[in-house]
């Protein structure tokens, strides 16, 4: 007696289809289970004798083989304890219907409740690819099963219950279609521009920051706003598109962090702790290879606050995926690439007490120490932060004022004005290019500089004894400045500001 039954493996993203090839023959009674199982896949052998038989069916007692084909891919998680218990029923006679062309999926608990598996999204997005339509899956992920048009996907509770659906004993109708312009406009921030008291400079420069998509690092005493300027910037993001929501949402259903609204609207903010490491940054794992914060603030803001306090490993991480947009995260179980298209946001004190530079505390380390604690952050890096902006304390009258600052809807509407500018201006560039994407090929071709603007950058350049990729930054800066004032060309002044924003490094050199 043999059946077969469709299920999906998960590799980074990217979905492989799985056959549940079971055999039952006569002989010593076993239960051998082979194609490259993990611990959690051996493991359903008990979670699937208990749930067949408190579904009141028979666990077949006799020489039983099963195989995960195709044999030379890790299968991992415990979403295969349906698929098995399904075609264990199939291959002892339990269970005599058609299967062909349905995916089966889901955990079972010992008494046949179905139970909620990650990652089912970029598999039902794998799948659909591949031309798979049909889908039995878990009643708890039907939220995030419902935001994927053009398939036939059916939530069920328990074993007993997908049993009788198949046989036709039950009815139940496929999971309706969700819009995700109604998800979208049911979450809201909770944190809103209009709350920055002061801070002119940094407001300016963070406003700069997310038109053009560039990395932004504020260096001020403790208490001065860094955290909540930063905490600021995906109210001024523009909306995530469908497409972009999907792609956040595939991440965060493979890390196991998706919410019940089941799918991710909002843009992320990642603040992971200065203790963090590598790995919790990158991605990996013993078992399984998990996306890293780094992938988890795709396209949103990942946040370093207290910058000089986490590794310098860590910190050094961060270069490639900075450049390229994406990671390939390599272990001994194999090797996964996660994007990783996210805006880098730091905050850090420019001293250890925190004061130097302060018009309002006095600072009291010793020019050794200001100098060992800024080293903590390497010239590469630092050559990738865009944007470094000094703020300062905040005064009380401007804190105790009823004067409301200028709220993110009113900062964000000129922001999404300079997206479409740029927008316009890549349109037969790579989809998506905003300007902090430009390649020199880029720049030659949308940023060219008149001769007082070359003599301004070059006087910033020798001035301020700047690297290449410096140079090359101030200009994709300058270019986003221009955007938000509607020029057409870069002028001296938008190179002057740019190049503004590059002082704090070069007072570190």
């Amino acid at each position: 007696m043999f059946s077969k039954i469709l299920s999906y493996a998960l590799n980074g993203l990217e979905g492989v289809a799985v056959e549940i090839e079971t055999d039952i023959n006569k002989g010593m009674v076993s239960y051998d289970l082979v194609g490259l199982p993990d611990t959690a896949v051996k493991e359903s052998r008990e979670r699937v004798r208990s749930a067949i038989k408190n579904s009141a069916y028979i666990f077949p007692i006799t020489r039983v083989t099963i195989n995960l084909a195709p044999a030379d891919i890790k299968k991992e998680g415990s979403h295969y304890d349906l698929p098995i218990a399904v075609s264990l029923l199939k291959a002892s006679d339990q269970l005599l219907v058609d299967t062909d062309g349905t995916v089966f999926l889901g955990e079972l608990a010992l008494d046949g409740t179905l139970r909620p598996v990650t990652g089912l999204l970029p598999i039902l997005i794998s799948a659909r690819d591949k031309g798979f339509k049909r889908f039995i899956i878990p009643a708890s992920n039907a939220n995030e099963a419902s935001y994927i048009e053009g398939l036939e996907v059916y939530a069920l509770g328990s074993l007993k219950q997908v049993i009788a659906f198949l046989t036709g004993e039950e009815q139940c109708a496929p999971i309706q279609h969700r819009s995700y312009v109604a998800a979208k406009q049911s979450q809201n921030y909770n944190y809103d521009m209009s709350l920055v008291k002061g801070q002119a400079v940094a407001r300016r420069a963070l406003e700069i920051a997310v038109a053009g998509g560039h990395n932004i690092l504020f260096v001020g005493p403790p208490g001065s706003g860094k955290t909540l300027l930063a905490r600021c910037i995906p109210t001024i993001m523009p909306d995530m598109t469908f497409d972009e929501a999907l792609e956040v949402t595939k991440i965060h259903s493979v890390a196991g962090e998706l919410s019940e609204e089941g799918i991710v609207s909002l843009r992320p903010f990642r603040t992971p702790h200065h203790t963090a490491t590598t790995v919790s940054l990158c991605g990996g794992g013993n078992t399984k290879i998990r996306p890293g914060e780094i992938s988890m603030a795709h396209k949103g803001v990942l946040f370093l606050d207290e910058l000089p306090e986490y590794s310098r490993h860590a910190l050094e991480s961060l270069r490639q995926p900075l450049e390229d947009k994406k990671i390939t995260v390599t272990r001994a179980g194999g090797a996964v690439t996660y994007p990783a298209d996210f805006m880098l946001c730091a905050g850090m004190n420019p001293c250890p007490c925190g004061n130097y530079g302060s018009a309002y505390r006095e600072c009291t380390c010793t020019p050794a120490q200001i100098l060992k604690y800024r080293a903590k952050i390497s010239g590469p890096l630092m050559d990738r932060i865009d944007i470094q902006v000094e703020v300062d304390g905040v005064k009380y009258d401007d804190l105790a004022g009823d004067t409301s600052a200028e709220s993110s809807a009113a900062v964000k509407e000129r922001v999404e004005r300079a997206r479409a500018i740029q927008r316009e201006r890549f349109r037969d560039e790579k989809e998506g290019m905003i300007n902090s994407g430009m390649g020199e090929k880029q720049i030659k071709k949308y940023c060219r500089l008149s001769t007082e603007c070359e003599a301004v950058l070059k006087t910033a350049y020798e001035s301020l004894n700047l690297s290449a990729r410096a140079r090359t930054r101030i200009i994709k800066v300058a270019r986003t400045i221009a955007d938000l004032a509607f020029s057409e060309e870069i002028r001296p002044e938008h190179i002057l500001e740019a190049a503004s924003y590059r002082s704090y490094e070069a007072g570190i050199k």
